[in-house]
């Protein structure tokens, strides 16, 4: 039987955890992955694109297990009452194919995508950081606060949208679940003055400029998170050229980041190196660290395995038959009707 977890189910875990311990965990299983890198199979993940959005499936295994992810992007979802983002995912064995767990993965990005955020910031980011900008502030804006204070201790965060409506939102949930100091600015330019790391976080669907080289102080570091498909990027390119640039996947990266505006032989640098100290990240206290991050295949593995190790702990989600189970497993047509009559009329005779 396949462990289903679906979105009340994943609720009550995150809950019952806590969103920084869930964020904390996360995060610290993702590093031990990041840690293990060479010893996944990894491909860029494949996207079918329309004028309106892009479907993805987001696949990876390591000798244990696979995973993937179905998932979309679709900025104008909100105008008929649909996140932006929906996703769902499966965790199988390798040895045999079997799927152990489907599981919800929508709110599960958000939670994954912060905590990876975080993480980069810690290994790239000055480690005195303790103010953050939040530049887009709809659905993974609380996320991206809340694991950049639970992991970096951030202090305080200045948040800033084009919609009004979606920072009171912000706005409001930290402030009754943090004791971060939240600052509401007026523009981009007055949320990220004097930030010591700064999330870009927009649904634009297209080629936007939420940074521009003016605002850029020595010593930032970037989270660039919104810009995750081709033709869709938040940094202006002077932005990429004045700073040392990390990846997850530099194949996907190159197609879907932020450097897809950069001719293909300007220098990155794979995150998982710097984890392991095979390159170094942050080199000087002044230098300007960009995390170009579009979200990796690797990343939703992890939070499907924690997923799963905390369901089985806590007896959370249930059993469902995604996959038949036969008695004799070369007879698949005796589970239709037409199949049991005949064994009733073999039994009969």
């Amino acid at each position: 039987m396949t462990r289903f977890i679906d979105v009340h189910s994943l609720v009550r875990l995150v809950d019952e955890t806590g969103v920084p311990e869930f964020l904390v965990t996360l995060a610290d299983a993702l590093r031990d992955d990041f840690l293990r890198w060479r010893e996944f199979d990894k491909k860029a993940r494949v996207a079918s694109h329309s004028h309106l959005g892009v479907i993805e499936l987001m696949p990876v295994a390591d000798d244990g297990a696979y995973a993937f992810k179905y998932v979309n992007g679709h900025p104008h979802n909100t105008q008929v009452g649909l996140p932006t983002v929906m996703a769902f995912g499966v965790l199988a064995e390798v040895d045999t194919g079997y799927p152990v767990l489907l599981s919800e993965l929508t709110l599960t990005t958000a939670l994954r995508t912060a905590a990876t955020s975080a993480m980069a910031a810690k290994a790239l980011a000055r480690p005195d950081a303790r103010s953050l900008a939040i530049i887009g502030n709809g659905s993974q804006s609380e996320f991206q606060a809340l694991a950049f204070h639970a992991l970096l201790g951030i202090q305080q965060v200045r948040v800033f949208d084009i919609d009004p409506h979606a920072t009171d939102k912000l706005v409001r949930h930290l402030a009754a679940c943090t004791s971060m100091e939240i600052i509401r600015a007026g523009s981009t330019a007055e949320a990220v003055r004097g930030a010591d790391i700064v999330t870009t976080v927009t649904a634009y669907q297209g080629h936007a400029t939420v940074l521009t080289p003016e605002m850029i102080e020595p010593g930032m570091h970037i989270n660039a998170v919104g810009g995750d498909s081709p033709g869709k990027t938040e940094l202006h390119p002077d932005v990429l050229r004045g700073a040392r640039v990390f990846v997850e996947y530099e194949p996907q990266t190159r197609i879907e980041g932020e450097i897809q505006q950069l001719t293909p032989d300007f220098p990155v640098h794979e995150l998982w190196r710097v984890l392991l100290g095979e390159v170094p990240g942050r080199e000087r206290a002044e230098q300007v660290t960009v995390f170009d991050s579009v979200g990796f295949a690797l990343e939703d593995y992890t939070a499907l395995r924690c997923i799963q190790q905390l369901a089985l702990e806590r007896g959370v989600g249930r059993q469902i038959a995604l996959v038949p189970e036969l008695d004799d497993p070369k007879d698949l047509f005796g589970l239709t009707a037409s199949g049991r009559r005949r064994a009733v009329l073999r039994r009969a005779a």
